[in-house]
Parts: C-alpha cells; structure tokens; sequence
C-alpha cells in the first residue's frame, strides 16, 4: 500500500492520456474537437429510432471534427465519471465503448484532445441491459466468516492509538470494528509488531485479527515463509497485498501460492488486495492471486478521492472489472485523507447494494477523528444500484483479463495461447466457443458470454513454462 498514490496517478496518465499518436504522424489539431453527432453501432438498431439508447459495454459511434486516435472520450452524469478511448475501425470509424461502470439514464460525451481542449457536449441514453443479481458482488459461496462485517488496516501498530491495545479495542468497538488487519511482514523478512502475545492480547479484548503482508515477488519461496510464520502466530486470517512491484510475475505468484497452500492448507481464509482497476494495470497476476487455491476474499483498494472519482464511479468499475475473478469482494475503503463523512456513508450504502458482506478500512493512523465518527454512524441501507456491466474485451485487448479470458478458452480449445493477446487467434476461438453455447458469435465479451465462460471448469497452468503476458 506504500505505493498507492504513486502507482494511482500512473495509472491515470497511462490510461487516461491519449494513446496510440506517433509523433509527426498525428500533428495536434489547431481547434478544439467538435462533435456533430453521436450514433448507435449498428446505427439501424431498433432501440435507437429516438436518439442513441445504448447498454454498458455497447458501442457508439462518434462523428465530428478533429478525431484522433486514443483520444480520451469521457461520459459524465450528476455522480460521477468514466473515460475511455476512442478508436477506429475500417467497418463502423470513429468508435466508443461505453465504459463498465456508467451509470444508468441521460449521460453527457465529451472529447478532449492532448492538448487538453474539451469538444461540446453530446447527450446519450444509457439503460439497463439487465437487473443488477442478488449478491452481484459474491462468486457462488460465502465469504469466509472472517472478512465479514467491518475492518480497520493498521500500518504500524505504535502509531495507532499510541500502540495501547485497550485504546485500540475501544475505538474499533465504538466504530462497530470487529476485525483489524495488522502488517506482519514486508516480502520475506517478520515484523515484530505482529506477535503471538499481540493477537491474544486483542482476542482477550474480543476483536479478530489478521495478518497482511506486502509482497514483491523477487523471492517468492521466502515471502511465503514469512506468510507461514505470521499464520503460525494465531492470525484469524492472511492478506497478500500485491502491487506494481509484482506485475508481469506470474511465474513468482504461483510459486508463493502453491508453497503457502501447502503449508496452510486448502481452507485458510485468504484475502487478496490491490489496484482496483485491473484494466489499469493489466500485467499484475490477479489470475493467479485469485485464481483456483487462490485468495477466498478479494478485497481491491477503492480510494476513490485518491483515484479522483465519485464514489458511486469507482466503486461500479471496480465491481465491473473484478467480478470476473468471482471471489467475494470485500472492498478497502479510504478513510486517509480527509473523505468527507457524506462519501463515507455513501460507500458503505453502495457496496451494500452489490452485495459486499464486508467492509475495511485504510489506514487506522491515518484517519481523523472525523472520519472515526462518521464510520461510528448507524450503518446506511443498501443503495439501489444498476448492473455496472462486465469487461468488454476485443480484438486488440492485452493484461490479466485477457489471460482469464484465455484460460477459460483454452479448457475448451488446449490451442488457445496464454499470451494476455487478444489476438485473430483468441477471437476465432471465442467466436468457436459463443457458438457451441449458442450465444451470437461476436468475437467480444459481454455479459452472456462471461456467465457461459465463469461456468467453465479451469485446467491447471504452469506459469514457469507458459508465456509470460507483456
């Protein structure tokens, strides 16, 4: 978590600047883009008689002036917003897939150019493609009992409360904590804080308590050691917090889950925390942290005024983005840096509304005593919430998603290569599988073809021989 802020505003330049411009190829247009119009992909859908009535994940096409590719395309509503890319196609031009996460109802399309300049404004409908699921953000199967409830993550132990454990107990009661997530390793060396006489001491003071490491994957065998040992000191439950320093090991994840199962077993709770995006950082081994033996709970870091979102924005592109993996979501809230109480109650009212049977919080040292007050507060009923939609991958996508994807095709078709490609050859075999299933045979993901994919028992992967995502 030490490297949150900076990997978040990376993320953002990486993905959110114009991508795809090649110099002297793609001179900067002297005025700001303008649209002239906005259609419906095909644009002789029946929904779109009226205007442009589109679902999330669904194309539009884009008209005006001074397009290019990679320019960032944001779609706004009153709480919140989402930006993508737009791109160009030799069958429909000018392109935009509305993102995952955008809310339902009238959404205003903006296009900015690199030098910053804004289009005008154009107007769509987005509606429902359907109903939200009960418990959309759980996987079939419960959260273990551990990661329910509410959780307070403590960095170091001296500089919460003073490191006065009945100050500690006292605080977590009063904010209706019932578990607190305490670091007891940074890749392959103990941290003292987290002792046996420490997680007694808070059981006696009636709290649960877990151990979270920070891993790098340098030295896999090591860092699984040290999560052995701060199991071994009586956590309730383990957390691997795994960030930029991990991306591209997928052979190095593999090894750390495989040598921390076999010591601790199959049915240990084990949480995974990172990124929330993980279109943002499409190298990170997600697939494998979450994957089968993997992490029970995955528990991504929604810092939604860190990001620079709304609330409502983050939290459905998070959902949209991780509920792939179909571990039970227990999100990490921000309560650092000053969130108002207001996004505080909201967050806990819309991860309610998904389905979250826990929530927790970063980081005890670092939240005031207002946000403590405002975590105190009666808990909020659940929003009422569209679904958010699914990742819309195509021909041209890359990263862990792809590679989910790819797993999933190649327990139908061994053929199909874990590569983080989506290449012709990932899309005919797709298209192969959407027609075995009967679904339409698009060559994309959508939300049929991902429930019909998730239904698909994995193979296991040996990720030391297979090709490495780039």
């Amino acid at each position: 978590m030490r490297l949150r802020r900076a990997t978040i505003a990376c993320a953002l330049v990486c993905v959110l600047a114009p991508a795809g411009a090649t110099g002297s190829a793609q001179a900067a247009p002297s005025k700001a883009p303008r649209l002239t119009g906005l259609r419906c992909v095909p644009a002789t859908a029946s929904a779109c008689r009226s205007g442009v009535r589109v679902s999330v994940g669904r194309q539009v096409q884009v008209r005006g002036r001074g397009l290019q590719r990679g320019m960032r395309v944001t779609f706004r509503w009153p709480k919140g917003a989402l930006a993508t890319k737009l791109v160009r196609s030799s069958r429909a031009g000018w392109t935009v897939r509305v993102p995952a996460g955008t809310a339902l109802g009238e959404i205003a399309v903006t296009l900015r150019d690199r030098a910053g300049r804004r289009s005008n404004t154009r107007q769509i409908l987005v509606v429902a493609s359907s109903p939200l699921p009960p418990r959309a953000a759980t996987r079939p199967g419960a959260l273990p009992d551990v990661f329910t409830g509410n959780g307070m993550w403590i960095w170091y132990v001296n500089k919460s409360e003073g490191g006065n454990l009945d100050a500690i107990a006292l605080r977590a009661k009063a904010a209706g904590m019932s578990t607190v997530f305490v670091k007891s390793a940074d890749r392959g060396t103990l941290w003292k804080q987290f002792s046996p006489q420490l997680v007694a001491a808070l059981h006696a003071r009636g709290l649960r308590v877990c151990a979270w490491q920070f891993v790098y994957g340098e030295d896999p065998l090591a860092e699984a050691r040290a999560a052995v040992a701060s199991i071994a000191a009586g956590a309730d439950c383990f957390v691997i917090d795994a960030e930029t320093a991990y991306e591209g090991r997928y052979a190095a994840a593999q090894r750390y889950i495989g040598a921390l199962r076999t010591a601790i077993g199959p049915s240990y709770p084990i949480g995974f925390t990172s990124f929330p995006y993980v279109d943002y950082h499409p190298r990170l081994p997600y697939s494998v942290f979450l994957g089968p033996g993997g992490a029970q709970a995955n528990m991504p870091q929604v810092y939604w005024k860190a990001i620079g979102g709304s609330v409502d924005a983050v939290s459905a592109k998070t959902v949209a983005n991780n509920r792939i993996y179909r571990a039970p979501l227990a999100p990490l809230g921000q309560s650092y840096d000053a969130p108002s109480a207001a996004d505080l109650r909201r967050f806990r009212a819309v991860w309610a509304g998904y389905g979250a049977g826990g929530l927790s919080w970063w980081s005890w040292q670092a939240s005031s005593n207002a946000s403590w007050a405002a975590l105190s507060q009666a808990t909020p009923p659940p929003a009422a919430l569209p679904d958010p939609g699914w990742p819309a991958l195509t021909k041209g996508s890359t990263g862990d998603q792809v590679i989910w994807l790819q797993q999933h095709l190649a327990s139908a078709d061994p053929s199909v290569a874990l590569d983080g490609r989506f290449t012709a050859a990932t899309q005919n075999a797709l298209k192969a599988f959407q027609t075995a299933r009967g679904l339409a045979p698009t060559g994309a993901t959508d939300a049929a073809t991902w429930q019909a994919l998730l239904a698909v028992p994995l193979r296991p992967v040996d990720w030391t021989a297979a090709r490495q995502a780039r």
